[in-house]
């Protein structure tokens, strides 16, 4: 094995010690990426609700406005440098929205005021913050939950129960809609029919789709006695769930087959064969059988909120993924529980978790909630951002994509000094189908490899024009592929850029000051493989790399390349 060595401008001794913490640092990071899949949801619920992640600032005035604007786009600049890739907004709170609808009032949490105009869409304003990020929102919809009965009394004559009674049931101090009664289905597929039309989403996320916990006592007898035709109560009320999630997956794919639909199940399917659910589980505690609408197909993905530990959580992961018949698995972690007072966990546990659902080869993890995974509570937000460490596209649902999109033409490129202009023609959609995005690959081999995903320059480009600042290489070759709104890539455009290795690469390589704090440097060799990973300097040396091409990166704390800079030996 060849060794060799990388050398600051400092004393040696204090070398020794530094190498040896970054070799092992290095190696854990390495680790973490290696098993990094090129399609994977990283996603986080933003919640609504008593305005807990946003908006935090309330429209009283013309000028809250503004202010509530900014924050969301703050917000999402966060959640897109720690690489997160969906965004499910709450959008349905309880019984009333965030966007102006014919069908439900406001929410208060936009004004303060129940069903008061906050004076804009916010709604139709997340989609496009999230679109520029090149990030997927889907609409989070609370289903069956009403709300505390104050909270219905204050939306007055616009609450669901004063306008359609017959829909709506009062129990243990809360409104629910009634999921055994046939009119709630079609309510509900009304109210996704308005969403799916009117607005750009990328996904409807269906929240509290079941019955109330304790629902031995729920008051539904006369309900089943006109409608249980023989079945036990137990399975009719898993049928009615079922009914409900069938028919809004039935209304969303009539209108637009491309938007996801998922819902959040608890985070236990059932009792399994060593490891039992505490008496809480999907199945036989709120009546949603998850397993059969995976198998029948009639959701794209589920968000399971496994908000436990050890052996609650671990199994239970690996027992739906198991069951996933080709759809997506996206396992929710509780990140509220390193909150003393939510469980007071130690980091470890929930970095485990990650790693684990990665490890079962889940299509993901979802963060619930996201003021929680920015507030770095205990270091999580940086254990999260080495482990999802680039921004990767979401995964395709192939049971639904169209054909493949064709190439992009007259792909081409211009360098000015160390910035290089990439262009192309666009790419059209078929009819009634959102314009394509477009995704960037960079190889130092001529058959550019686009399921490698460190060969993945850029994600989502909605323009025909990517500007890339680094030096050139030898001979760099590119990639431009067409994406298509079901997340299908077409086949790849090739340009190559030839040049020369600059005189700069030598033994020495002396660097510019850092232009923002926590750059790093990485170095590959010919194959992209990480041979180190450390703290930017100015003056950094190589010596023992046996003959061949490398590439040194200067990466940002985010985790986006600043500048590549080749060299050979």
């Amino acid at each position: 094995m060849s060794t060799f060595v990388i050398f600051f401008d400092m004393r040696a001794e204090r070398n020794i010690f530094l190498l040896l913490f970054l070799f092992i640092l290095g190696t854990a990071i390495y680790a973490q990426r290696i098993n990094s899949p090129k399609y994977e949801y990283r996603a986080v619920w933003v919640t609504t609700i008593e305005n807990l992640d946003w908006p935090r600032t309330q429209v009283k005035t013309f000028a809250d406005i503004e202010v509530q604007k900014r924050e969301l786009a703050q917000m999402l600049d966060s959640l897109r440098m720690l690489n997160v890739n969906t965004v499910m907004l709450q959008t349905r709170v309880r019984g009333d929205v965030l966007y102006p609808s014919e069908i439900e009032p406001f929410s208060k949490v936009l004004t303060g005021v129940a069903g008061q105009n906050p004076g804009y869409d916010p709604f139709a304003f997340a989609i496009e913050e999230c679109h520029k990020r090149g990030m997927q929102l889907h609409a989070w919809i609370v289903t069956l939950p009403l709300g505390k009965v104050q909270h219905v009394r204050e939306l007055g004559r616009h609450a669901l129960k004063n306008k359609q009674p017959q829909l709506c049931r009062v129990y243990r101090g809360s409104w629910y809609m009634e999921p055994g009664e046939p009119g709630t289905v079609d309510y509900l597929r009304r109210l996704v029919n308005e969403i799916v039309s009117k607005y750009d989403v990328d996904g409807i996320h269906l929240d509290y789709v079941r019955y109330p916990d304790f629902a031995k006592s729920y008051p539904d007898d006369y309900l089943f006695r006109r409608y249980g035709s023989g079945r036990s109560l137990a399975d009719w009320r898993r049928d009615n769930i079922t009914r409900i999630v069938r028919g809004i997956y039935s209304e969303v794919k009539s209108l637009k087959p491309w938007v996801r639909v998922s819902c959040a199940p608890l985070g236990k399917y059932d009792d399994l064969g060593n490891y039992s659910s505490r008496g809480y589980n999907a199945r036989r505690t709120v009546f949603q059988d998850a397993r059969l609408w995976l198998a029948e197909g009639i959701v794209d993905m589920l968000f399971p909120m496994v908000y436990f530990r050890g052996n609650d959580f671990y199994p239970f992961v690996l027992d739906w993924q198991e069951n996933a018949c080709g759809r997506h698995i996206v396992p929710g972690i509780g990140t509220y529980r390193l909150l003393k007072e939510y469980g007071d966990w130690e980091v470890g546990e929930v970095q485990r978790q990650l790693l684990t659902s990665r490890g079962a080869g889940t299509s993901g993890t979802s963060m619930f909630r996201a003021r929680h995974l920015l507030d770095n509570i205990k270091g999580f937000t940086d254990v999260y951002s080495r482990i999802y460490d680039r921004f990767v596209p979401v995964p395709p649902i192939t049971w639904h994509t169209a054909a493949a999109p064709e190439a992009p033409s007259g792909f081409c490129g211009v360098r000015n000094g160390d910035t290089l202009t990439l262009r192309w023609n666009k790419v059209a959609s078929a009819d009634g189908m959102p314009a394509m995005r477009y995704n960037i690959y960079a190889s130092t081999d001529s058959a550019v490899d686009i399921s490698n995903v460190d060969n993945l320059m850029a994600v989502g480009l909605s323009d025909t024009l990517f500007a890339w600042n680094g030096s050139t290489l030898n001979t760099m070759h590119w990639a431009v592929v067409a994406v298509d709104a079901y997340g299908a890539e077409g086949d790849a455009a090739l340009w190559s850029e030839r040049g020369h290795i600059p005189a700069l690469m030598r033994e020495v390589f002396h660097l510019p000051p850092p232009a923002t704090w926590g750059m790093r440097l990485i170095l590959r060799d010919a194959v992209g493989a990480v041979l180190y990973k450390g703290r930017y300097r100015t003056r950094i040396g190589v010596r023992g790399l046996p003959p061949g091409m490398y590439l040194l990166e200067i990466v940002s704390r985010d985790g986006s390349v600043l500048r590549r800079i080749p060299f050979s030996r």
